[in-house]
Parts: structure tokens; C-alpha cells; sequence
């Protein structure tokens, strides 16, 4: 291993969870076995992080260092890293770590591992000036991208990409909560020949027409319809409401995705509305094999990520920002 004094570092640390991030001068940590050390230029501010501190997921381990849309610079290699050098640009994902022996792993199914763990979550992440993070699990980056244009690539663009492939080829697709995952997927959609229909919350006028300035072919309120039916709608938005009113929009043998990681409870609703062979499902974290295929395509389609950037000490800002809806697009973290 290429050694690590006992250097500090400042972080943005979630203690429990309903507290604001405090920050924190802590030990710069040495990668173990099979980890790098990378030095974070920034990182993305998500929707999960807010999940994470108000304590909607089980699965977190607090106190931790949120963040999971990771870019940086390796600066230190651990035993057994292979195909990773230092000085090299890499991306750091929410999944961490899967145990590669259980039923799910083995069937290239590693998302849904029992035993996974996740970045930001039980590992620390992003909001620092380093982590730790094992090298089987990190991504090299486009170089056509910024680092704060590209953290978003990482959770926003993963896990939206993976939503949109269970369309299956849908040409008519519903985009329920426009932020930072729809805001990419439009652009990746419209290059595949798709027309995309997005539906804000409330009157939300600027992002309405944010997505119709993307390619958006209609733009109006979750209450509101376009003039034709959807073959699927992928629901963003953590409101379990929105179900229902999915369905009602689908044509029939149409799909209706849910894609966040938390979602309040779906209201009960006329089976009519599921009748036809319409389709609910859900999408659970990523493979690595998504972020490989994704991060291709994205070298080939130029994908415009809207940023607004703050600094490791507003991480609590922009996490308010984002739960306020105060910006179109993406909040990322400038680190160094």
C-alpha cells in the first residue's frame, strides 16, 4: 500500500438521524484491503441522502458521512487493488459492497443482495474531503464531463437509466417529480427517439418549463393529463399518491416504475386501474454492469447536467434547497 500519514480532514457528519449534518475534523482514513483512498473534488447532493437524514431508511448506520455521487482522484492504493492507478479520475456509486455468493448475486443480481452495503448509508461517503471505498465497485469517468457535471451521473443518471430500461422500448413515457434524474434521463430518452411528458408538482411553472426546454414534449401538473395515453410512467417523486394516478394514464399493457428508494404508502385503488395487464414495479440500487453500460452511453450522448454548486459547509443548504424544491436540475458539492 502507498502509505497515508494520520492526517485530518474535514466532513459533513450526520449523527442521528432528524439532525443537521455538524462538520468535523476527523482522521484522513488509509484504504485496507482491496480499497483506495480517493480525494474528493465533489460529490452529489440526492433525494436518498434526505431519506437518510430523516431516517426513512432501515438499513443506515449512524453516525455517517452522507454522499454517494462521488468524484475524485485516487491517492492511495490498498492490498489486492488491481486496474486502478493513482492520479487516476474515478466515480464512487451507492452500492459499496455485495457478498457475490448469495442466489441474487450469482444470477448478475448483485442490487438486490441481502448482504450489500451501501455508500452514504453504512459506508461513509462523499461529503468529505476523502473516503475509503472498495475499487471493484468504482467507475472510471467521461472525460467530455466536469467533475461537478459528472456526480450526477453517478445515482441520478444510474438509477434513472435503470428505471428507463424496464420501459422496455416504450415510446410514450411519464415523468412523475422533474429533478435531477428526470432532468438527465430526458436527454438520454430523446436521443433513443422517445417523447417524454413531465409532470411537476403543483403549478410548478419553472420546472415545467425546464422540461419542455430539455425536449419535453408536454409539461403540466400530476392532476393534469396529456392528450394521449402513456405506455409507462416512472415515479420519482416519494409520494405513493402518485401510483394511482399513474395507472389511470397508462394505456393498457402499459408499466408504471417507481424508482426512488422510499416512497410513502400507496393508497388503495379500483383494480380497474391495474386491469389490462398494466404493470407495477420497483427499482432497488444498481449493478455494476448498469453504471459500465450507462457511463458508455453517456461518452456517446451529450448529456447537459444543470448543477448548482455548493460548498462542503452548505451541505445542510443544499439538502434543504432539494427538499424545498428551491432549483431546477442538480445540487453537487465543490470539495477541493
Amino acid at each position: 500500500m502507498n502509505g497515508v500519514g494520520s492526517e485530518s480532514m474535514r466532513a459533513m457528519l450526520l449523527e442521528k438521524p432528524g439532525f443537521p449534518l455538524r462538520l468535523v475534523d476527523r482522521e484522513k482514513p488509509a484504504p485496507a484491503e482491496p480499497q483506495i483512498l480517493v480525494r474528493i473534488a465533489a460529490c452529489g447532493v440526492c433525494r436518498t441522502d434526505l431519506h437518510v437524514l430523516d431516517g426513512e431508511l432501515n438499513q443506515t448506520e449512524y453516525p455517517i458521512v452522507p454522499g454517494h455521487q462521488v468524484v475524485g482522484v485516487i491517492e492511495a492504493l490498498g492490498a489486492g487493488v488491481t486496474g486502478f492507478e493513482i492520479g487516476e479520475r474515478v466515480g464512487v456509486p451507492w452500492l459499496g459492497f455485495s457478498c457475490g455468493r448469495c442466489d441474487h448475486c450469482r444470477m448478475g443480481r448483485e442490487n438486490l443482495c441481502p448482504n450489500a452495503r451501501y455508500t452514504g448509508c453504512q459506508i461513509d461517503g462523499g461529503f468529505a474531503e476523502y473516503c475509503v471505498a472498495d475499487h471493484r465497485y468504482c467507475f472510471r469517468l467521461p472525460a467530455r464531463y466536469s467533475d461537478l457535471q459528472v456526480a450526477p451521473l453517478l445515482c441520478a443518471g444510474l438509477i434513472g437509466y435503470r428505471a428507463w430500461r424496464m420501459c422496455e422500448a416504450a415510446e410514450h413515457v411519464g415523468f412523475m417529480g422533474f429533478g435531477a434524474s428526470a432532468h438527465i434521463l430526458t436527454q438520454v430518452a430523446r436521443s433513443q427517439g422517445a417523447s417524454i411528458y413531465a409532470f411537476t408538482r403543483g403549478g410548478d411553472r419553472r420546472a415545467q418549463q425546464f422540461a419542455l426546454a430539455l425536449g419535453a414534449v408536454w409539461a403540466g401538473s400530476s392532476e393534469q393529463s396529456p392528450a394521449r395515453e402513456l405506455d409507462a410512467v416512472i415515479i420519482f417523486a416519494p409520494a405513493g399518491e402518485l401510483v394511482p394516478r399513474a395507472l389511470a394514464l397508462v394505456r393498457p399493457g402499459g408499466k408504471v416504475v417507481c424508482a426512488g428508494i422510499h416512497m410513502t404508502d400507496i393508497p388503495s385503488f379500483p383494480y380497474d386501474l391495474l386491469w389490462q395487464e398494466r404493470s407495477i414495479c420497483s427499482v432497488a440500487n444498481l449493478t455494476r454492469s448498469d453504471g459500465i453500460e450507462f457511463l458508455s452511453l453517456a461518452e456517446e450522448v451529450a448529456i447537459e447536467t444543470e448543477v448548482h454548486a455548493y460548498p462542503l459547509e452548505q451541505a445542510n443548504q443544499a439538502l434543504e434547497d432539494l427538499a424545498r424544491g428551491n432549483f431546477t436540475g442538480a445540487a453537487v458539492l465543490r470539495i477541493s
